[in-house]
C-alpha cells in the first residue's frame, strides 16, 4: 500500500529482526511535531521537543523493541547518537535527524544494533510502496499490521504511517506516526493544522486507558507541490490522521471490534469529544461490546461521569450505522429493542450515537472492546 511515498520528495526503508527493528525516513522540509503528555517522557522525546523548534527536518530515525524511556542522561545521550549514526549513514547533520523509539521502558538502546541496522537500511531507501510498508512494519511492536494512510488531491498528496496497538488513551499512546506532504507550508502554520488534526484524532482514541511515555506525531511538508489551497491542507491531513487513528483502534491490543462512539448536542466540540473519550475508554462499556451486550445503560452511565452538564432526562441514544441504526433511549424515554441491538452489536463495528440535547458541538472518539487476549498479551510483555 502506498501512503507517504505517494508524497514527492519521500524515501524510506526499514529492517525487523526479532523485536528489534529500525527504519529510516529521508525527506527535507518544514516540520512540526506533537508529544506525549505524560510527565515521564522518553528520551527521544525530550530531544524532539528541543529540535522541533528550529522547524525543518532532514530526516527521521526510528527504532522498536527499546522505548529509551527512564533512562536518565544516558538515554538523552543515547538519543542524540542515535541521530548521529543516522546521519552518518545519510549523510547528513545529526542536527537535522529526528528521532523516536518504541519498546520496553526502563531499557537501554543497543547502539551497536542500531548503527549496524541504520547502515544496512541506509543504502536501500526507495520511492515505493514496498519501501514504506518495510519502514511501517520495522517500527511495529505488538501491532498486526502495518498502518498507512492517503489523501491524493489534484495539487498535493498527503501520506501518514503509524504504529500503535496498547498503551493507547487520549493524548495520545503508544503511538508513533510520521505524516509528509508535499505542499509548501510555513511551520508555524504546519505546527497548528498538526495540533489541531491531533485533538481532533489521535487524541480521541482509547485502547486501554494508559498515557505513553513515548507518543511522537511528526509532520514534514517537502514543498514539491508548491503553495496550495490551505483549507485543503487542513482537511486532507486531519482526515489522514484520523484514517490512521481508527486503524489504531481496530489493531488494539486483543481487539476484536473497533467501537466508535458519536457524541451530539453537547455544549461544544470540546465537550463532545470528553464524553466520546470518556465512553470508548469505560472498561463496562469495552467489555459489553465484547460480549455483544446490548447494555446500553452503561453507556449513558460513563457519559453521565464526563464532566459535561446535560440533562439525563433529555438525552437520545442509538446503536449501529445507517439503516441499520436501532433506537434505544428517545429523548429520555426507554426505547430498547433489545433483540435488535444485539444484532446491531455483531461485525467487526459497533457505533453508538448519542445526543445530549444541550448544544451544538459534536466529536467522534475511537476504542475498541476489551478481551482476555489483552489481559495475555500485557501479562508477559517483558518476559
Amino acid at each position: 500500500m502506498k501512503s507517504i511515498c505517494a508524497v514527492e520528495g519521500v524515501r524510506a526503508w526499514g529492517v525487523k529482526e526479532g523485536k528489534f527493528g529500525l527504519a529510516l525516513i529521508r525527506a527535507t522540509g518544514t516540520a512540526a511535531g506533537v508529544f506525549t503528555t505524560n510527565r515521564v517522557r522518553a528520551a527521544p522525546v525530550e530531544v524532539m521537543m528541543e529540535r522541533i523548534a528550529s522547524g525543518t527536518l532532514d530526516a527521521v530515525v526510528v527504532n522498536s523493541g527499546c522505548a529509551n524511556a527512564y533512562t536518565g542522561e544516558r538515554g538523552y545521550r543515547d538519543a542524540v547518537e542515535m541521530c548521529g549514526i543516522a546521519a552518518g549513514a545519510l549523510d547528513l547533520d545529526p542536527a537535522s535527524v529526528g528521532v523516536a523509539s518504541t519498546g520496553v521502558i526502563g531499557r537501554y538502546l543497543d547502539l551497536p544494533l542500531i548503527r549496524d541496522q541504520c547502515g544496512r537500511v541506509a543504502p536501500l531507501l526507495a520511492h515505493s510502496a514496498d519501501a514504506e510498508d518495510a519502514a511501517a512494519r520495522a517500527i511495529m511492536t505488538t501491532d498486526t499490521f502495518a498502518k498507512h494512510a492517503l489523501v491524493e488531491t489534484e495539487s498535493f498528496s498527503v501520506g501518514g504511517i503509524t504504529k500503535g496497538s496498547g498503551m493507547i488513551a487520549p493524548n495520545m499512546g503508544t503511538m508513533l506516526a510520521f505524516l509528509y506532504t508535499d505542499a509548501e507550508v510555513e511551520g508555524p502554520v504546519l505546527q497548528d493544522i498538526l495540533r489541531q488534526a491531533t485533538r481532533r484524532s489521535f487524541n480521541r482514541v482509547v485502547v486501554d486507558g494508559d498515557t505513553s511515555t513515548n507518543d511522537i506525531a511528526l509532520c514534514t511538508a517537502t514543498g514539491a507541490a508548491g503553495r496550495v489551497n490551505q483549507n485543503e491542507l487542513v482537511k486532507a491531513i486531519e482526515a489522514v490522521c484520523r484514517n490512521l487513528a481508527v486503524q489504531i483502534a481496530r489493531d488494539g491490543e486483543g481487539a476484536t471490534k473497533v467501537l466508535a462512539v458519536t457524541v451530539r448536542g453537547a455544549p461544544d466540540e470540546d465537550a463532545a469529544a470528553d464524553v466520546a473519550r470518556t465512553i470508548v475508554a469505560s472498561p463496562l462499556v469495552k467489555t459489553a461490546i465484547y460480549g455483544e451486550d446490548p447494555n446500553w445503560g452503561r453507556v449513558v452511565a460513563a457519559a453521565g461521569r464526563a464532566g459535561v452538564a446535560f440533562d439525563p432526562y433529555a438525552v437520545s441514544l442509538s446503536v449501529g450505522d445507517g439503516a441499520g441504526r436501532t433506537p434505544l433511549v428517545a429523548r429520555g424515554e426507554i426505547v430498547a429493542d433489545l433483540a435488535r441491538a444485539k444484532a446491531a452489536m455483531r461485525g467487526d463495528t459497533v457505533a453508538f450515537d448519542l445526543d445530549l440535547a444541550a448544544g451544538d458541538g459534536k466529536a467522534t472518539a475511537w476504542g475498541c472492546d476489551l478481551t482476555e487476549k489483552y489481559v495475555e498479551i500485557n501479562g508477559k510483555y517483558t518476559t
